[in-house]
């Protein structure tokens, strides 16, 4: 196996301010799709079957299942497009320019349709104070491709780090994913214990998903733009006892009790001497602190996400 070199990391500066409307639309854009893909796909741990991956263009639904095809829908900051392909080699685009969530919607539709598709999806947003049915919402209409990109450009370094991260855990634990309900990145780990049930609460949404999402015992970090350029959080649930008192690193992060959350601002982590390594930090630091004071067996569930190095560097005569 090729090792391969790394360069120089750039994390992008992007005020949230700067952006916020173009955040939203995006945001409302990227429920009608991933309403697509819960449409076509059986329910999967917590709800892992409705997210996007951070690709090399942008967001990514992978692969859908419909009417023995295979349709994968991508956001493409690269070329500013939704891109649709299907299995049978047939290709669709719309494209991503300041129009209205009720046009895009309408759009989606259309190009459906010329690819014989048919997806019936409950057209609200959740997750949102106010949720506007997307063929009536004109008040989204907003999209710099130059923010958009950008913020692309943002997940695709914390989509790095939060790979390294999870290699480091050999429990159960969800992918690096993008959910559009809350329009974050997260990742989550698993202690293997039930959890109580939820309590509920998130606007627009039926408490039975967020009993779904936190039926196991967990320790949650993620990423959302919101904040001066961003915040990372994580929490733990349920939280045990002197979880929001206990110590994390590095030393800008801090318990925020309105969210519920440890929070760590982009900005800190972007201006850091190392950034991989100040956000993972935080990450083993949070993720300690849920461990720790729940009781997980974190010899039989943390893993070296290195060793896979040490391997090759002891017989580097063998390649994979």
């Amino acid at each position: 196996m090729t090792r391969l070199t790394p360069a120089k990391a750039i994390w992008p500066a992007l005020t949230v301010d700067s952006w916020t409307d173009t955040r939203d639309t995006l945001h409302m854009w990227t429920q009608i799709v991933g309403k697509l893909k819960m449409a076509g796909t059986p329910l999967v741990n917590h709800w892992w079957n409705v997210t996007f991956a951070v690709s090399a263009r942008g967001l990514s639904t992978g692969a859908i299942p419909v009417d023995g095809r295979l349709l994968d829908i991508e956001f493409d900051f690269v070329d500013h497009e939704l891109v649709l392909r299907t299995s049978d080699g047939r290709r669709a685009t719309v494209a991503l320019r300041p129009r209205t969530v009720a046009d895009f919607y309408a759009a989606v539709g259309e190009t459906l349709g010329r690819l014989d598709i048919v997806l019936d999806i409950e057209a609200t947003p959740n997750e949102v104070e106010t949720a506007i049915p997307f063929a009536r919402d004109t008040t989204h209409h907003s999209y710099d491709a130059q923010a958009a990109a950008q913020f692309w450009q943002q997940l695709v370094q914390i989509n790095r780090v939060f790979q390294l991260w999870r290699a480091g855990f050999a429990g159960k634990s969800s992918p690096v994913h993008v959910f559009w309900g809350a329009f974050d990145l997260a990742c989550t780990r698993f202690s293997g214990r039930t959890a109580p049930p939820h309590p509920g609460g998130a606007p627009n949404c039926a408490n039975w998903v967020m009993e779904e999402g936190y039926s196991r015992e967990c320790a949650s970090a993620g990423f959302w733009p919101g904040g001066a350029e961003g915040t990372f959080y994580a929490y733990s649930y349920p939280a045990p006892e002197g979880y929001s008192e206990h110590p994390v690193t590095p030393e800008s992060a801090h318990w925020d009790a309105d969210l519920g959350e440890f929070v760590l601002p982009y900005e800190v982590v972007r201006a850091a001497d190392d950034p991989d390594a100040t956000l993972l930090e935080f990450l083993q630091s949070t993720y300690a602190a849920a461990a720790d004071l729940a009781h997980w067996d974190r010899k039989l569930l943390d893993v070296d996400p290195h060793r896979l190095d040490r391997r090759l560097d002891a017989d580097d005569h063998t390649r994979l």
